[in-house]
């Protein structure tokens, strides 16, 4: 119950789903969480149920696609803890169901904002922090949409699939300076994204036949991955590409 005990993370999109599951996995690990997202009364209740339980947590509502959100979500860590140990770069958008001729250019846009531009914010703001702390743990939030083709995902999977990249890069670069950097790239998981999904049988069990345990994942057991790879216990664990995926992508 101690492997996080004395760190400091900010986990984006801590609002619901995987998110909230991480952040509520980290604080039963001993670390202080922020939590960032959109939605003020969504944040509000994952605080009040880890301040429940005797954790130490709070919300900056806003969007990483605002420098100044960003920024100031960094600073409030900073100032409430005095250290900033790990980040999470889970908020992300989909665009589900049209092929590359359907889709607009506002729409590409907006996803690589928050899918990838966005990451690229986080993550440049908490690197100075890191530095001078002289270590840090990132994980990104990715999806097997970037390791295999998936029909119907071409602006979602681009997006993914240059977090990965990203993610390599930041490993190179910075594990000299203590920092590591990985992602993991869930399958189907059941959360509030995926709930129209999940209650329609039609569509949600041609999909399931292509996974060999046949049921979608839980935010928690992404949490488990993503605890583990900020932990300790992962020290020499960087640039790694983890799916995490009921074996969908080796079926």
């Amino acid at each position: 119950m101690n492997r996080l005990q004395g760190k400091v993370a900010i986990i984006t999109g801590g609002n619901a789903g995987i998110g909230e599951a991480i952040a509520k996995a980290f604080v039963r690990e001993g670390a202080s969480v922020v939590i960032t997202g959109r939605r003020q009364k969504e944040l509000d209740r994952v605080v009040n149920d880890i301040m429940k339980e005797q954790g130490k947590a709070f919300a900056v509502a806003g969007s990483v696609t605002d420098e100044l959100h960003v920024q100031e979500t960094v600073r409030q860590t900073v100032r409430q803890f005095g250290q900033l140990d790990i980040l999470v770069n889970n908020a992300g958008v989909g665009d589900f169901g049209k092929r590359l001729h359907e889709i607009d250019d506002a729409t590409w846009t907006q996803v690589f904002d928050v899918n990838l531009t966005g990451v690229f914010r986080m993550t440049r703001a908490v690197l100075p922090q890191m530095l001078k702390q002289g270590k840090g743990a990132i994980v990104n939030i990715s999806s097997i949409a970037s390791v295999i083709g998936l029909p119907s995902l071409p602006v979602y999977a681009a997006s993914k699939g240059g977090l990965d990249a990203l993610t390599r890069a930041l490993a190179v670069d910075y594990a000299k300076d203590g920092i590591r950097c990985n992602v993991v790239n869930p399958g189907l998981i059941d959360t509030p994204m995926a709930a129209p999904l999940m209650s329609n049988s039609e569509l949600l069990d041609p999909i399931l036949s292509h996974y060999p345990i046949r049921r979608a994942g839980k935010p928690e057991e992404v949490a488990n991955m993503v605890l583990y790879l900020v932990s300790d216990e992962a020290t020499w664990v960087t640039g790694g590409t983890f799916p995490i995926d009921g074996g969908m992508t080796i079926s």
